[in-house]
């Protein structure tokens, strides 16, 4: 595991991956994770992916951790005490954990350095308790901390825009949206542009099916106090040139400018049907310009911060 750089802007900080299914968020994940690693940055995944297992083989690890849902206690459908985050918004108790103080049957470490978590899956769960929104809570409000140090945390959420209604994103410092060359990703794409356009103006959720006014002040806090950095869209999975400027035309007639563009590369599709480890040792220049805009994000935000918090 790498020493943690105490320069480093994004340390301490929380990455969500979003995407509709197959745009390529689980590939993404790890060639950012990898390329942070080369940063000298120490990355933990956090998997908030209710339903693909296939996360842990790409990292190299193999066998996959427990589940943070075991950890803490299992879901309010089965007995335990991890409720869904639109239901019961209050914070997970014991949310914020230290890596010394787990049992190592609850993460892995791959061959990079990278600490894998998984949050829970909803495969085994039976008839009646499919809901995987306490698999979102955990994603929402777990923390790690890595020798008394913060480290990068790279989550990979689940395919669409549920989580993203369920406030996860409240608790996150930068988001990136994975696009592929369809229409349906550019829609989402612009569903999520103004998702995070409306919680940056301190829109407050829906509260109405909350009886108790304790949560609904919980709701509102988390949505007052979120401070997204920024907002990256990747094109993914993009076959030519003229797919990329059509895809490109298309999300710029929405107000949206794509970072990067990773083109389609059949050795990622081969490991993910063989549930093989994915060779990522020449890490594409468009991965190391996700990292530097991702730290730039960072750092605007701070200075922002800094100027409104000295002026009032």
């Amino acid at each position: 595991m790498k020493e943690m750089n105490k320069n480093k802007s994004l340390n301490g900080k929380r990455i969500g991956i979003f995407g509709k299914g197959g745009a390529g968020k689980s590939t993404v994940t790890l060639l950012l994770a990898s390329e942070l690693v080369r940063h000298e940055y120490t990355v933990i995944v956090l998997d908030a992916d209710s339903t693909n297992l296939g996360l842990s083989r790409i990292f190299q690890i193999e066998d996959s951790p427990r589940s943070l849902m075991e950890f803490f206690g299992g879901t309010v459908f089965h007995g335990g005490r991890v409720t869904c985050p639109v239901d019961d918004p209050t914070p997970l108790e014991n949310a914020e954990v230290s890596l010394d103080s787990l049992d190592n049957e609850f993460y892995a470490c791959n061959p990079q350095g990278i600490l894998f978590f998984v949050a829970g899956k909803i495969g085994g769960e039976g008839p009646g308790a499919g809901c995987d929104g306490p698999v979102a809570k955990i994603a929402r409000d777990f923390r790690v901390t890595v020798h008394n140090k913060k480290p990068v945390t790279l989550i990979d959420f689940k395919a669409g825009l549920e989580d993203i209604a369920r406030g996860v994103i409240t608790s996150l410092d930068l988001a990136i949206f994975i696009v592929d060359a369809s229409l349906v990703s550019v829609e989402m794409a612009a569903n999520m542009k103004d998702i995070i356009a409306r919680i940056r103006s301190h829109e407050l959720p829906a509260t109405a099916h909350l009886e108790n006014p304790g949560s609904v002040e919980w709701a509102n806090r988390f949505y007052k106090n979120a401070h997204i950095a920024g907002l990256r869209f990747i094109l993914n999975r993009i076959s030519s040139k003229d797919e990329e400027d059509t895809l490109t035309r298309l999300l710029r007639d929405k107000g949206i400018m794509s970072s990067c563009t990773i083109y389609q590369n059949p050795m990622i599709s081969t490991a993910w049907l063989k549930g093989a480890p994915l060779n990522v040792q020449d890490i594409k220049p468009e991965i190391q310009s996700l990292v530097i805009s991702s730290e730039k994000d960072i750092e605007d935000y701070s200075r922002k911060k800094s100027k409104e918090d000295g002026s009032s």
